[in-house]
């Protein structure tokens, strides 16, 4: 008859059999484990007898570095009272209160999913492995979209605009039917606003091309990016990725300002969702750039607009409190920046700028006035990363002081827009616009700073990036060189 002995029972019998004189080596060999696993049972039995044969849970009995319970129960409390917050936005949350030691984003995920706040989801790829676009700068680039229906159940819309490398919202535009007439005031207005992007990228909707219409002509959404000097980008069709960040601020909008309420009117509409929006804007961190708000990255931005407005602020912000510590380099004229012997992309708009470089784990992430503007995977050997973080950039010289002119009547000189919208003035090119091509401009020298304008109307301001010793000359030529052909 045989008898079924369970792995406990077993373990006995070999304890047994080794009391009784046989050999380790013998009876590791008979129930097919190792001598050090014989060994293991041996001393598991003399210190607790039969009980000591059971299997232990693999769980330690003490973590020095558990979470303290006064921080998980902040970050319970925060998730209840705030179901969008995610496990960065409370990492960031605890080192604004300067939490020490500031738990990971995984132990706060850990502490999420241990209280049933999150439902965990298995991530099939690393976060540094996606790779994210955006353009370098601000009002290069802006995405636009029609975006959800409003929560009272009615076919009212909102037209949305966000700019692609600060996440500004530029338009948040509610309208009854999102036809093109209302579509077209909503980026009109934008416009007026901020002022005018070099580039607007769009999905293929009617309302934003003719592309898929009956129609051959333009619509009139694309005349108004022709007449503005605008580049109108398309998306593939059936691809809404490309137009990720503003499908992505809808989901933003949907949970956390479209559910739960209901509006009257378009009107009442409208006030609700521009608070929320400045709000967002002005006051909410953002993950994406650096875990500060938008217009920290949009004011940075060069001023270009037809009547130039004042930037909007922060109130008590100050930059060099939040810049983090690293290495401090000068991009070069290539618009990059050297580090541990490898080469990083900044690009063209912060060529002679000052940036910091900050490590972290395999990520190099570069800082211009305390926000970040560009990442990239690590490229350096670890082993040189010491000594680059040593070496910092040197002070700035003070520039030399400007000569003077000699005729002090000659303050604007005449010029002629190039093909690629630009003027040239003592040796250096300033951007006037693309709709001014061919056309005769003005520019003037003010202080530090280049002024194209049109007649009376100013069209764009510059700081000043030419050879100051060279601005004689061009001021003594108030119609450019005669053999020139781009010449007034």
């Amino acid at each position: 008859m045989l008898v079924e002995l369970n792995a406990v029972e077993q373990r006995l019998k070999a304890v047994l059999e080794v009391h009784d004189g046989a050999t380790v080596v013998d009876v590791a060999r008979r129930y097919e484990v190792t001598r050090q696993t014989v060994h293991n049972w041996l001393r598991r039995h003399a210190a607790d007898g039969f009980k000591g044969l059971v299997d232990q849970p693999s769980r330690p009995l003490s973590c020095p570095h558990q979470m303290p319970p006064e921080v998980e129960a902040l970050i319970v409390e925060w998730r209840r009272a705030d179901g969008g917050l995610g496990p960065m936005s409370i990492v960031n949350r605890l080192r604004d209160t300067k939490v020490v030691p500031l738990p990971g984003r995984s132990s706060v995920y850990r502490c999420l999913v241990r209280h049933n706040l999150v439902v965990p989801v298995a991530r099939k790829r690393k976060r540094a492995d996606y790779i994210r676009w955006e353009r370098s700068r601000a009002m290069e680039l802006w995405q636009m979209d029609i975006g959800v229906k409003l929560a009272d159940g009615s076919e009212a819309k909102i037209v949305s605009g966000i700019d692609d490398h600060s996440r500004f919202i530029v338009s948040a535009h509610v309208v009854e039917r999102a036809t093109a007439r209302p579509t077209c005031d909503g980026l009109v207005k934008a416009m007026r606003t901020y002022g005018v992007p070099e580039q607007i990228l769009t999905d293929n909707g009617k309302v934003f091309t003719g592309r898929f219409g009956p129609g051959t002509g333009e619509v009139l959404f694309d005349r108004i990016c022709r007449e503005n000097g605008i580049k109108h980008l398309l998306t593939a069709p059936r691809s809404p990725t490309t137009t990720g960040k503003i499908e992505r601020w809808h989901r933003t909008m949907r949970e956390r300002f479209l559910t739960g309420r209901v509006f009257d009117t378009i009107a009442d509409a409208q006030a609700q969702l521009d608070a929320w929006v400045k709000t967002y804007n002005e006051d909410r961190p953002h993950q994406s750039i650096g875990h500060v708000p938008p217009i920290r990255r949009f004011e940075l931005r060069a001023i270009t607009v037809e009547n130039p407005r004042p930037k909007p602020t922060v109130a008590d912000v100050d930059p060099a409190a939040s810049m983090p510590a690293g290495a401090t380099r000068r991009v070069s004229q290539k618009g990059t920046v050297s580090f541990g012997a490898a080469s990083y992309v900044v690009g063209q708009p912060h060529v002679g700028l000052d940036v910091v470089l900050v490590m972290d784990r395999k990520l190099v992430q570069i800082y211009h006035d305390g926000v970040l503007i560009r990442t990239h995977a690590r490229k350096h050997a670890p082993a040189k990363q010491g000594a680059a973080l040593n070496r910092q950039t040197k002070p700035r010289p003070a520039p030399p002081a400007a000569p003077q002119p000699a005729s002090a009547t000659l303050v604007s000189v005449t010029r002629k827009v190039d093909s690629s919208g630009n003027v040239c003035f003592a040796g250096e090119n300033y951007y006037a616009g693309a709709k001014f091509k061919r056309r005769q401009v003005q520019v003037a020298v003010i202080g530090d700073t280049i002024e194209i304008s049109v007649g009376k109307h100013l069209i764009r301001s510059h700081p000043a990036r030419h050879d100051r010793t060279r601005e004689h000359g061009a001021l003594a030529n108030p119609g450019g060189r005669a053999r020139r052909t781009n010449a007034a």
